[in-house]
Parts: C-alpha cells; sequence; structure tokens
C-alpha cells in the first residue's frame, strides 16, 4: 500500500529534509517542497547538543533528551559534526558557579553509558569516562606553558590554545570540557541531499514556492498548489507534513488550524582570525540571555575562522526579534527588517557594526583575538518555538486533524524523535505496517565519501556567498579519539 501513498512535505530545513529520506527510504512517494534553491540553509545552526550544557536554565531531563538525540543524529550525518570538545566556562560576571553545572554532567555521563551499554554503536563521543574533564586554575596556568599540538586528541591538548589566549583572571573555577561537538550547517545540507539523491522514492522540488493548501472535498488528503519553473501546479497529496519551518504558522492558517507558538530571529557571525593556525575547541562563555554580558559562543572553523554569538540585542539577539502569535493568526508576525534580512540581504552597515561588536564581546575574555575581520554576512534565520516558552529546546511534532502533522523541533537534533512519532502516526492510517516502528537502522548505514561531502559544501558555500573554509571541520572522522 505504500507504493500508492503520496505524502507532501512543506520546506526542506533539516526537519523537512530528515523526515522525507526517512519516509522515502520506507517506500512512501515523498514531494518535499523548498522555496530556496538548496535544502538545510537556516537558521544558523553550529552546535550538536550532546548533553545540552549551553543551556543552564532547561531541566536535566531535557538534557538527557538532547543527549539522546544528538547520538542518533550524528549517527545520521557523520559527516556533518566537527569532533572537537566544548569549554564551559563561567565569567567572574556572571552569578552562576561551575560547580553548579557538574552533577547534571555526572547524570549525563551515566545515562550515556546507559546508552552504549544497550547498543555498542551509540559510542560516538568517545568512552563514557571521557564526556567530560574538570580543570583548576593551577591546571590551565600548567597548560598555558605547553606547546600547541598540531591535531589534538586528548581533552589536555584540546585545552592549550584557551589557556594560552585567555585572560584566566576574568573567570571562574573550575572550567569544564565536555563531549558536545560542531554541527556543519553546510555539510548538513550536502549530506541530506546526497541522502535524498540516493531515495528514488523521494522528489525535492527546490526554487519552489506553495501558494496554497486546501482539504480535498473528492477524497482523503490535501490539495496543494504551487509554483514552479513559473507554472502553477495542483496535485492531491495523502498525507501533508508541515516542516516550513518559522512559516508554519502560515501554512496552519491555510487551513485554518489554530496554534500558539512563538518566532525568533538570530544571528550569528562570521569572522577571521588572521595569523590564526591553531586548532582551537568550542568555548562557551556563560552569561544571562538579553544583558550586555549574555553568553558567548566561539565556534571555531577552518583556516581561522570562527563563528561568534554573543546573547545580547546588539549582537545576536534582536528588539522585538522575539514575536507571538495572535488569535487571528497561527504565524506570528515579524518586523519587516527582519524579513527584509532573510528574503533580500543584510545592510552592510548592520553587517559591520554587529560583527564587530561580536569581537569585542569575545576579546574581553580572550584578549588575543586581534587582527580579526568580518569575513562575510551573518548565518541568520527564524525559528518557530512551539508554545509560549521562549527557553524550550526540546520539542517534536504535533498532529492536527487527519492525516496532518506539524513539526515543531527546535534543536536539529530532534528530528528523528519527530521522525519516529509521524512513522508511527503513518502506521495508524494503515500507509506503513507495524514492524516500520522503531526501525530506523538503515538511516545509519548511507555511507558517503568525505571527499563528496566537501565539495558538495564548497558548492554551497559559494551558493550562499560565506567563505569556502566553512566547508570544512577541523577533525576527521570521529574514531573516539583514537
Amino acid at each position: 500500500m505504500s507504493k500508492n501513498i503520496k505524502v507532501a512535505v512543506i520546506g526542506g530545513g533539516i526537519a523537512g529534509s530528515s523526515i522525507s529520506i526517512y519516509l522515502g527510504k520506507l517506500g512512501l512517494n515523498v514531494t518535499l517542497f523548498e522555496k530556496n534553491e538548496s535544502i538545510v540553509s537556516g537558521p544558523p545552526i553550529c552546535h550538536l547538543h550532546a548533553g545540552g550544557n549551553l543551556y543552564r536554565e532547561i531541566s536535566d531531563a531535557s538534557c538527557v533528551t538532547l543527549l539522546k538525540e544528538s547520538i542518533d543524529l550524528l549517527k545520521m550525518y557523520p559527516n556533518a559534526i566537527d569532533y572537537r570538545p566544548t569549554i564551559l566556562a563561567v565569567p567572574l560576571s556572571d552569578s552562576g558557579e561551575p560547580e553548579d553545572i557538574i552533577p547534571r554532567l555526572e547524570i549525563l555521563k551515566n545515562e550515556y553509558e546507559k546508552l552504549i551499554e544497550e547498543d555498542s554503536s551509540n559510542q560516538v563521543l568517545c568512552s563514557s569516562k571521557e564526556y567530560y574533564k574538570i580543570y583548576s586554575k593551577e591546571e590551565a596556568l600548567q597548560l598555558k606553558n605547553k606547546n600547541i599540538v598540531k591535531h589534538p586528541h586528548t581533552f589536555d591538548e584540546w585545552m592549550i590554545p584557551m589557556a594560552k589566549n585567555t585572560n584566566l583572571e576574568k573567570l571562574k573555577f573550575p572550567l569544564i570540557m565536555v563531549q558536545e561537538y560542531g554541527l556543519n550547517i553546510f555539510r548538513l545540507s550536502a549530506s541530506a541531499s546526497f541522502m535524498l539523491e540516493s531515495c528514488k522514492n523521494a522528489k525535492v522540488l527546490t526554487n519552489t514556492k506553495v501558494l496554497n493548501v486546501l482539504k480535498d472535498k473528492h477524497k482523503d488528503g490535501y490539495l496543494l498548489e504551487y509554483k514552479k519553473d513559473n507554472k502553477v501546479i495542483n496535485e492531491h497529496f495523502d498525507y501533508l507534513i508541515n516542516s516550513a519551518g518559522f512559516k508554519t504558522g502560515s501554512i496552519d492558517d491555510m487551513l485554518n488550524f489554530k496554534k500558539e507558538r512563538l518566532v525568533e530571529f538570530k544571528s550569528a557571525y562570521v569572522t577571521q582570525w588572521e595569523g590564526c593556525k591553531d586548532i582551537w575547541p568550542e568555548v562557551i562563555f556563560f552569561g544571562t540571555r538579553g544583558t550586555p554580558q549574555g553568553m558567548g559562543q566561539f565556534t571555531p572553523y577552518a583556516n581561522g575562522h570562527f563563528q561568534i554569538h554573543g546573547m545580547t540585542e546588539d549582537i545576536t539577539l534582536f528588539k522585538n526579534g522575539l514575536v507571538k502569535n495572535t488569535s487571528l493568526s497561527a504565524q506570528p508576525k515579524l518586523e519587516n527588517k527582519f524579513i527584509q534580512k532573510i528574503d533580500k540581504s543584510w545592510c552592510k552597515s548592520d553587517v559591520e557594526l554587529r560583527t564587530k561588536k561580536a569581537i569585542e564581546h569575545i576579546r574581553q575574555y580572550i584578549p588575543t583575538f586581534q587582527n580579526v575581520k568580518v569575513a562575510s554576512k551573518p548565518l541568520y534565520g527564524a525559528q518557530q518555538i512551539p508554545g509560549l516558552e521562549a527557553s524550550l529546546r526540546t520539542a517534536d511534532v504535533s498532529f492536527e486533524e487527519h492525516r496532518y502533522a506539524r513539526c515543531e523541533i527546535v534543536k536539529a537534533s530532534s528530528v528523528l524523535t519527530m521522525s519516529d512519532l509521524i512513522v508511527k502516526e503513518l502506521v495508524s492510517l494503515g500507509f506503513l505496517s507495524k514492524d516500520c516502528i522503531n526501525k530506523r537502522d538503515f538511516l545509519y548505514k548511507d555511507k558517503i565519501n568525505d571527499e563528496q561531502i566537501t565539495k558538495k559544501s564548497i558548492e554551497l558555500c559559494k551558493q550562499r556567498n560565506y567563505p569556502n573554509d566553512l566547508a570544512y571541520t577541523n577533525s576527521p572522522i570521529n574514531k573516539c579519539n583514537s
């Protein structure tokens, strides 16, 4: 029966692309609609939250969920991961204490150990004993005198650039290093593209705009009206998956479905540290969101490129950049200045000003962060957050009436949890057999040549006007630092 079922997926972000791969490989006929030239193009994904340790405000249970989901995502997209650890640092200006994080890390370490016991293929963050390490000030000062290691493997080797370049007097101790990795959006896009190309049941329509969605009056399902190559086409689908990202509410409105949600516009800034040849870990400087001392995120790429988040209204966050929907519409309305950035371009002066503020935000902790230039326009985009809780970090999918799924992920790592739930719904409708439930090991078996991924990623960087160096990782495919 599945061979005759047609599924429409609106939106080719990480959610829409992943569910299209999943269902296509299960035998359903899937059509993925994406308005842009390529899939998986925003918002600014850069971090695999294998434990959610960047978010002190969320629950331990949410962190455990992010750990499990991140392991699954890594197994599906191994070529998109930058296998390097993350340093968690608490500035003196922050009200929190480093010791407050440690009980959660122990919970995560134990959970990771259980996951490995359940399935040895889950050991993708090195051994559970190496999930995190704590550094006293004395230990950091000792590492300050060590030589930089060209190809770091151990925690200590990764810590050396931080110890040498950071003003340690501005930080509380201990420092913590954890196995949370980078997630490269260009390599993620390339990986998903290759996987969809290899799936004979999945059709990808890029540069395609969905104009309207109606319930089909003649048979179960939906009629989609879309524009492709200047032609307007109407087509019936048996099942509809709304993965339109921050525009999800606009599809809800077409069908008069009510749903509360937030939409937030964010950006991260692309810089190049001229003369920097060192291989860095990612570094998180904690801070209170929305204040001048908001969290700083220092994300390394190849050849001295760094992506910077500063969780202040002058850098990553924006005044009026977080909006909620009204009773009249399921779609929150961003101000036109944000839509202009998304659909058209950034003002050059705005790019310069905000990137320089991002650089200064990091320089307060890393004074050697000198000779840094604006490398390109920011990585940016808007994301939906289901409900009205802006701090929500774990969400998956909701269902509306008959044959309609609404993807509601906040973090990329939730896509497979979301997909599993959609598969269960399709089984309940008789579109898939029961043995499809919780059987997704086939998603981990696509072996794509890493050189192919890099070549495609470079093409995407050029297409989207970003430096080619963002297409590379600083580490080889993970061998658990062997």
